[in-house]
């Protein structure tokens, strides 16, 4: 076991210590003014180590994990990966960073929200934004909220049934679950897209309305939206938009414009605030005029992350209306040059132009043979470590079996992108000639290939307390 490969309670040496505190000047113990049932019976069980030992722990643990400062992330469906430092400083400024949640009336805090809500509505096409939602589901369940009290409002109580397609992110069934709809799902048709000629008998007067990501999360433009907002909303129904796929289109179509009626922002996807590792996350919602009095319904006592909020006005700011449509370009411009260098090594189920992500529905030739298991997506993924990249999404969306989800994002180069398509067509000939050496990857990770399956049935948690002392 190498040294840095030790918990810090393996490190721990009886007497050790990185501090060195001096005593009060009364010499009292301090101690004393804690009431007695306040007090620990017993010392906490903490590691005795020097303090060079917890800096080298730490840091070491630091350079374990994968990160955007560290390398390419081309995870699908998950949009803008890179956080400017600059909006970091802005962040981190005693001004914004010292203010407490009850201080949100200030005026400098008051004139964020306006600016961005401004940003917003212009970059959307809708009126208005509540920033109340923490998160993007947060912000799915808020909007479900606000068609469901439209609905009401006007006596239409028996809207209870929510269209969600087929190739929808798992979270818009789970949302409108838990507002109360019931999801009826319509099909996509053999170009990806929603059927419309599957939606059409879905559509009475029982349907509150439909939830939709554009692109969808095949990465594909939903051509028909206009037929398909007109058909919703002659049936009574409302559009929901999904903002977690709204990356490639800033600056050069807007939902509002498509018909949309209410939808949330992934602040925390498209506007380059931190994401990742269960958060913090921001999912504002934006609703046309004749729902803007629905905001009343009540999601949470405050508005949400403010400091997500802030990093992408500063964003948005630094782009400018001139510069701030590239984004959508430059990630449309990488997702299709990586996808037409590799379509001969992996498989391609839909041809046609994609927006900021598309999928493969695994290789061109996996190596299987009599007696030997062929490489599967998964192998991929895990020989992509080996190389220094992050893998990407992996089976999902569920309309493949072997689906691979690359989004390369705006914000790298081409010298990067290059370098990954290197090292996808590297692993699609290693899978051919050899798909054992898949099998068994990662080979240079900290740990190896870990049985995943058997991790998430039979969890170990627990205090680590063996080498305590």
């Amino acid at each position: 076991m190498k040294y840095y490969d030790k918990l810090i309670f393996e490190l721990s040496k009886e007497g050790r210590m990185g501090y060195s505190l001096p005593r009060p000047k009364d010499n009292l113990d301090t101690c004393d003014s804690i009431p007695a049932n306040l007090r620990r019976s017993e010392a906490p069980l903490l590691p005795q180590v020097s303090e060079v030992d917890v800096v080298r722990h730490y840091t070491n643990l630091s350079q374990m994990n994968f990160g955007v400062d560290t390398g390419f992330y081309p995870l699908g469906s998950c949009t803008m990966k890179y956080n400017p430092k600059i909006n970091e400083e802005i962040a981190s400024m005693p001004q914004f960073a010292g203010i407490h949640p009850l201080q949100k009336n200030l005026p400098g805090i008051e004139a964020v929200y306006q600016g961005l809500d401004s940003a917003l509505a212009a970059i959307t096409g809708m009126k208005h934004f509540t920033f109340k939602p923490c998160a993007g589901a947060h912000g799915e369940l808020t909007g479900l909220m606000i068609i469901r009290e439209y609905h009401m409002s006007r006596g239409d109580m028996k809207r209870t049934r929510i269209i969600v397609p087929d190739s929808a992110h798992g979270t818009n069934p789970a949302s409108a679950a838990v507002c109360g709809l019931e999801i009826v799902q319509v099909k996509s048709n053999a170009n990806g897209l929603v059927d419309v000629e599957d939606l059409k008998p879905l559509l009475d007067d029982t349907i509150a309305g439909i939830m939709m990501t554009n692109p969808n999360t095949l990465g594909l433009f939903e051509k028909d939206i206009r037929e398909i907002a007109q058909l919703v909303h002659e049936c009574g129904g409302l559009l929901y938009y999904d903002g977690a796929n709204m990356n490639p289109l800033i600056g050069t179509v807007r939902p509002g414009d498509m018909g949309f009626d209410v939808m949330h922002l992934n602040l925390h996807k498209s506007f380059s605030t931190p994401h990742g590792g269960g958060g913090p996350g921001s999912g504002p919602v934006g609703v046309c005029e004749k729902l803007v009095p629905f905001f009343k319904v009540n999601v949470s006592g405050f508005n949400g992350n403010f400091g997500v909020m802030l990093r992408a006005y500063a964003y948005i700011l630094m782009l400018g209306r001139e510069n701030v449509k590239m984004c959508g370009r430059l990630a449309t411009l990488g997702a299709n040059y990586i996808k037409e260098s590799l379509k001969d090594c992996y498989k391609l189920p839909l041809a046609q132009v994609c927006k900021h992500e598309f999928v493969f529905d695994g290789l061109v030739n996996d190596g299987a043979r009599e007696g030997v298991a062929g490489a599967t997506t998964l192998d991929v993924a895990k020989r992509l470590l080996d190389y220094g990249f992050h893998a990407p999404t992996i089976y999902f969306p569920l309309l493949f079996h072997q689906a691979i989800m690359i989004e390369p994002t705006e914000t790298e180069s081409k010298e990067t992108l290059d370098q990954f398509i290197e090292v996808m067509r590297t692993i699609a000939q290693e899978a051919a000639q050899d798909p054992d050496l898949l099998h068994t990857a990662p080979h240079n990770t900290p740990i190896s290939r870990p049985d995943e399956t058997a991790a998430a049935r039979n969890p170990i948690l627990k205090i680590w307390d063996e080498c305590a002392c």
